[in-house]
């Protein structure tokens, strides 16, 4: 699992290559370029998502900062093998690359929310440990 993985995160490194050599053009509808849009559309939600992370950790004491580096590091570990997991059938494909960037994207986006409504939580707002809940607790 971690070598097809690790082949997966190769390959959107080749493409990130590929992206500093070509930017992105989203007239173009070739696989390449469509690999090369999927790198870049990835590579600025991990720029925002850094960008969250550390503004959220910054504003955290001690222990709160060792509890979100924790939480982190879990959800990138989850995230990194669900991309694994839900593109291994294109796995050898042309399309596998961008499927990947698409894939991490969507669930970088994802954290991105949940950090910033982390951010706006008030202490004891039970509501703010699942972003995206109703008042019932209910995911929407």
């Amino acid at each position: 699992m971690r070598r097809i993985f690790l082949s997966a995160c190769l390959a959107v490194l080749a493409a990130s290559a590929a992206a500093r050599a070509q930017e992105c053009d989203r007239s173009d509808d070739s696989q390449q370029m469509m690999n090369i849009c999927a790198g870049e559309d990835y590579q600025a939600a991990d720029a925002r998502l850094n960008a969250a992370y550390q503004a959220l950790i910054g504003s955290d004491d001690a222990d709160g900062r060792k509890l979100l580096q924790a939480a982190q590091r879990a959800w990138i570990a989850f995230r990194d093998a669900e991309c694994s997991h839900s593109t291994a059938a294109s796995a050898g494909g042309s399309i596998h690359a961008m499927e990947v960037s698409q894939c991490l994207t969507r669930l970088t986006n994802d954290r991105i929310k949940q950090l910033a409504a982390s951010a706006n939580c008030e202490e004891g707002d039970a509501n703010c440990a699942s972003p995206g809940a109703d008042e019932s607790g209910e995911v929407q």
